[in-house]
């Protein structure tokens, strides 16, 4: 069984339609799962819903995508949360609300977004002299109490860096990284930055071993008109969004 995994399209559809094509190249998946934050973003948030609308994958709701639906468009909201929040029709912000925390997509196999009981508290991460690094081991297994035993394998995004974590007995941990948005910086404190180190969507692929064989996981990087999709962040007001589609870092 082949599992394509998506996280952190942030409404970059030019992306999401990359990695789409090149998913359907190397010979498309059985199944495909979305890990959320599909929409927030200064870049398309109404055609990116509408292009997942019409794929029906089985979706965990994103930090954003709770943010954009319910929070109100005031003066502590994040741009990125504003500016999707007003392409998006009620009925569409609706949808993005009802999205469930934590999915199981397959016996053992559970997707959230952030960690399995918050979509917004890091699980693999700490944060280091204002960027993010992966966790140490015991903070790491505490973060995961929420998680089913039986789980083997568990399936999250929100740091939008890619990592594969195994757990000494414990489940695999998976990030595929961001499709659509490359670099971040986040000023809840402590601030800090998120840098992929380049400007490529990426995704993952999950091959079930079965009959004895190992599972085996991919994180693949896909180049696409990142150019335009930079030009779209400048029209909108949002320089550091464009530098980080163009290059995979933060303005220094």
């Amino acid at each position: 069984m082949r599992i394509a995994v998506l996280a952190d399209i942030h409404g970059n559809v030019l992306a999401l339609d990359a990695v789409l094509q090149d998913l359907a190249r190397r010979g498309g998946a059985d199944l495909t799962v979305n890990l959320g934050d599909s929409v927030s973003g200064p870049l398309w948030p109404r055609e990116t819903f509408e292009r997942l609308e019409a794929l029906n994958l089985p979706t965990v709701r994103g930090n954003h995508d709770r943010r954009v639906a319910v929070d109100p468009a005031d003066e502590t909201m994040w741009a990125s949360d504003v500016y999707a929040q007003e392409r998006l029709t009620q009925a569409q912000r609706q949808v993005l609300f009802a999205q469930p925390l934590t999915l199981e997509i397959a016996p053992g196999i559970v997707a959230f977004h952030a960690r399995p009981d918050h979509d917004e508290k890091y699980l693999l991460d700490a944060i280091v002299d204002g960027q993010l690094v992966r966790a140490p081991l015991a903070a790491i297994r505490r973060r995961l109490k929420a998680l089913d035993p039986a789980c083997r394998i568990a399936l999250c995004g929100h740091s939008h860096r890619a990592e594969l974590v195994r757990i000494p007995d414990g489940p695999i941990i998976f990030n595929p990284g961001s499709i659509g948005c490359p670099a971040y910086d986040d000023s809840t404190p402590p601030a800090h930055v998120s840098e992929q180190g380049s400007p490529h969507a990426r995704y993952g692929i999950v091959t079930l071993g079965g009959e004895g064989l190992p599972d085996r996981f991919e994180t693949i990087a896909v180049d696409y008109d990142r150019e335009a999709a930079a030009r779209q962040a400048e029209q909108a007001g949002r320089p550091e969004w464009a530098y980080a589609l163009r290059t995979g870092f933060m303005p220094g």
